[in-house]
């Protein structure tokens, strides 16, 4: 397949540009001369709780209007990256897993104890699960992309950004009612409607909106059907009314339900390890998962873009998202307004997947979670000549309920014999220390003694079990509230200071209980074990020198080694996920104060320059997984302070626009949560910097000819991170040591200087856009999109094994409006070239040492879309 060449983009071509707009700022002029009339769009945006120019706001925001997503053909959030420099939105494990970030910082999707580093908000109502903003973005007037910490103006504090989605309100006019289909490859089809409804004529209005979407997979089951996985099935509405009994007041109700019921999520093999690709004679858990379990092998490498899978169950993910919420907007005076928004919302989901990721019967995870939350924001808004002010209140309090099971199936104790044992005995060999003996010396000692006493102290049992399962429970309820305030002041007419501060106070409860059952319901772990045998050399050393001088050994030292001798006993040193963990019952408050400082220049009406500092916030919590008995399971807040110079320049003459911003982020105590390939370590990492430059442009050459060029350059790396992942990969195939294992006996890495996981230091978009003459009766236009991006390194290791290149996509529309009919239709294709690119992350593949998957990125999709007013 032909590749498009990918761009070359340099941070110099950032300083090129920016002197280049403040050359022609000073009084030159294009070679070509036009009319002083700028036909460039003016935006508005609510990035400062106020409508406002985009022009005039000194904050870094990306912002889209409803119609220019419906004629890009932006289905749902994670299309809407393409657009936005800085934005990184991904799924992964399950359909109702999302993640976002912004510069670089995000936060994982993969536990429900993390709140996210990106704030989400939908007229106006955070949401706190974020997997219930993945439903398509329908009936929507506006997305506003903030970038930098929110610690002042929006909701809950978030130290790496904001996503605002506004939704199309009521009216009385009539004429924004619609019904839109979008039939497309795979199967695709989607369907959606809107109208307004007048009531009482300009008092009382409703609005109803209505979508669903269905799709085949992108994805095939060699056993259980082709393309059937990363499938769509999901459906909402919205039901609005809004009430005007005066010109000052106004109340709007919403109304919503969305529903998903899917099979996701499709992780192909990237590499296999069947044998070690520089290591003769060295096998993995391949070679058994084949020659054993007769099991689908798949060989990685360019077979992972055949998008087929092996597995013994198909993955499922099921949600129910509801939500009311009520907005009072009260004009007291001329000057002064009071704004009330009050929600409640209600999630729920399901998740079952295959855990070993093959046709083996061996482990099956069900993940249940219900989150009912409720918010209130209560602010005046005081709006003068030169002074505009924001004073406001804030609350928000949820309840989270997580179910989870770890089930270890009739294949489990076969492959726990033969591969995870094994894999254990040679990690509790590596830490070996302190002259402690290793595990497989501690089993033939336990073995010798019992030879010894000739059966009288019972042998080592067997290491394993099948059909044992772990469940957990994971309950936290949570309160937060914040006094927040913000004021722009005109020191002149060309100099603005904007400073802002919020104090925030966090209370959580959390709870956590973890079991080991057997067959039967029972613990099969002792209470005196899990997983721990710092004890034991030194109670075989007391039985052994007991027995040789004849006597009895105690009933403690005894007491001591009955773990190894209770079947299953082995289990708990595959790792996290299957390690006994005593209940986490904890208490949390925590205070902090957060804020920012802006200094705007605009000497012109088309001209700004500002600079500023803002700081962000995120509390702490527990991890809802099991984590590693190394780990504290409690993790402390998370804190972000940036400093940002940015410019917006119009240049009428010349219909061109020019909008950068260079900034710098200091993260600390950054809540990591990274897949070791046998479970999550979740924990306070340490410091993370981040620092680049992002620049929008966008220029209307001629009247019938408009050309956007959106970049991102992006350097994110932990300043320090101790205790992070180490290679296995690498490691296995080829022997390699992790560099950051500072003794042979370390089990955890430093991953300082290390670049953050999933994100491209480059990012560039460019969009043509040229109008064409079909008929009198037509507008119609052509929009050819180029984007590419960045090599990335995968996983939160930096292992070599885990890097993935530079990729180019390709988009394409052909949009015409039938002005009679009123009706617009779109030919699209999104990444026609059909390239071939692994979307978010690598992980290692759980409990089976140099094995690696990952998920799907979209292939090549092609499709009409009809869209008809009225």
């Amino acid at each position: 397949m032909r590749q498009v060449l990918p761009l070359r983009f340099k941070p110099s071509a950032i300083s090129a540009l920016l002197g280049t707009a403040l050359v022609l700022n000073s009084g030159l002029t294009l070679a070509q001369e036009k009319p002083q009339e700028s036909h460039l769009e003016v935006i508005t945006v609510t990035a400062q709780k106020r409508a406002q120019n985009l022009q005039e706001v000194p904050v870094s925001v990306t912002a889209f209007s409803g119609e220019q997503m419906a004629e890009s053909v932006i289905k749902d959030i994670y299309d809407l990256q393409t657009n936005v420099p800085g934005l990184g939105a991904f799924q992964s494990q399950s359909a109702t897993n999302s993640s976002f970030s912004i510069r670089g910082v995000g936060t994982s999707s993969q536990n429900f104890g993390l709140e996210s580093s990106v704030g989400m908000y939908i007229d106006g109502v955070y949401r706190a699960r974020q997997n219930s903003i993945i439903n398509n973005l329908v009936d929507v007037e506006a997305v506003e992309v903030l970038r930098g910490p929110q610690g002042t103006l929006f909701g809950k504090n978030t130290p790496s950004g904001a996503i605002l989605i506004k939704t199309v309100a009521p009216s009385h006019d009539g004429g924004d009612a619609f019904v839109e289909a979008t039939i497309g490859n795979f199967g695709l089809l989607n369907l959606s409607g809107a109208a307004s409804i007048s009531a009482i004529e300009d008092i009382l209005a409703f609005r109803v909106t209505a979508f669903s979407s269905d799709r085949d997979g992108i994805g095939s089951d060699v056993n259980l059907g082709k393309n059937v996985i990363n499938d769509r099935n999901r459906w909402g509405a919205r039901i609005q009314a809004l009430y005007t009994p005066t010109d000052d007041i106004s109340v709007r109700v919403i109304a919503d339900h969305a529903e998903i019921d899917e099979i996701c999520c499709a992780a192909p093999v990237v590499m296999n390890n069947y044998q070690a690709k520089d290591i003769p004679g060295k096998f993995g858990s391949d070679y058994v998962l084949s020659n054993v379990f007769g099991a689908t092998l798949f060989d990685g490498g360019d077979s992972f873009f055949d998008r087929k899978v092996a597995l013994n169950t198909l993955p499922i993910s099921t949600m129910e998202d509801s939500g009311l919420s009520m907005e009072i907007n009260w004009d007291l005076t001329e000057h002064l307004s009071l704004v009330s928004i009050s929600a409640g919302r209600s999630v729920n989901s399901t998740d079952i997947l295959d855990g070993d990721f093959s046709d083996a019967n061996l482990l099956t995870i069900t993940n249940d979670s219900e989150q009912d939350s409720f918010s209130q924001e209560i602010r005046l808004d005081y709006s003068k000549e030169k002074l505009n002010m924001i004073l406001g209140v804030y609350f928000f309090q949820q309840d989270l309920n997580l179910d989870y099971l770890l089930d270890a199936e009739i294949g489990f104790s076969v492959f726990f014999d033969q591969v995870a044992y094994p894999q254990a005995l040679e990690a509790a060999g590596d830490a070996n220390e302190n002259g402690i003996s290793d595990l497989q010396d501690i089993v033939d000692g336990l073995n010798t003694i019992s030879a010894l006493t000739g059966g009288f102290i019972a042998p080592v049992a067997s290491p394993s079990q099948s059909n044992v399962t772990f469940p957990h429970i994971a309950e936290q309820s949570h309160e937060s509230f914040a006094v927040f305030g913000q004021f722009d002041y005109a020191l002149t007419d060309e100099f603005t200071l904007t400073a802002g501060l919020r104090y925030t106070e966090e209370e959580k409860e959390l709870f956590s209980a973890f079991a080991e059952l057997n067959t039967d319901g029972e613990p099969f772990i002792p209470a005196n074990f899990s997983g721990g045998v710092d004890g034991i050399p030194f109670a075989l050393q007391n039985i052994g020198t007991a027995i040789l001088a004849g006597q009895a050994p105690s009933s403690a030292d005894l007491l001591t080694i009955a773990p190894l001798q209770s079947p299953g006993w082995g289990i708990p040193f595959v790792g996290a996920v299957t390690s006994g963990r005593p209940d986490i019952n904890e208490k949390l408050e925590d205070s902090q104060v957060t804020g920012t400082v802006k200094l705007s220049y605009q000497p012109t009406n088309n001209s700004l320059y500002y600079a500023l500092v803002g700081t962000g916030y995120k509390s702490g919590g527990t991890n809802t997984d099991r984590i590693d008995a190394q780990f504290d399971p409690v993790f402390g807040a998370e804190k972000s302070t940036s400093i940002e110079v940015g410019m917006k320049q119009d240049f009428p003459a010349q219909d061109l626009r020019i909008n950068a911003a260079i900034h710098k982020t200091d993260i600390t105590d950054f809540q990591a949560n990274t897949f070791t390939g046998s479970g999550f370590n979740l924990q306070n990492a340490g410091d993370i910097n981040t620092s680049g430059a992002e620049l929008e442009v966008t220029w209307l050459p001629t009247q019938s000819l408009e050309v956007k060029f959106a970049y991102a350059y992006t350097k994110a790396e932990y300043e320090t991170f101790l205790k992070g992942n180490c290679w296995l990969p690498s490691t296995f195939h080829s022997g390699i040591e992790d560099p950051g294992r500072a003794q042979v006996t370390d089990e955890f890495c430093s991953r300082s200087g290390d670049r953050l996981a999933s994100e491209p230091e480059h990012y560039g978009v460019v969009q043509v856009k040229k109008d064409i003459d079909i008929t009198g009766n037509i507008y119609s236009y052509i929009q050819v999109e180029y984007s590419y991006t960045g090599n990335r390194v995968m996983d939160g290791s930096n292992d070599p094994l885990h890097f993935s290149g530079s990729y180019d996509l390709l988009n394409l529309r052909l949009f015409m409006n039938f002005a009679a009919q009123d009706m617009d239709v779109i030919v699209w294709g999104r990444n026609i070239l059909d390239q071939e690119y692994i979307g978010s992350n690598t992980f290692n593949t759980p409990i089976q040492d140099g094995k690696i998957n990952a998920y799907l990125a979209e292939p090549a999709t092609f499709g009409v879309s009809v869209k008809k007013r009225f």
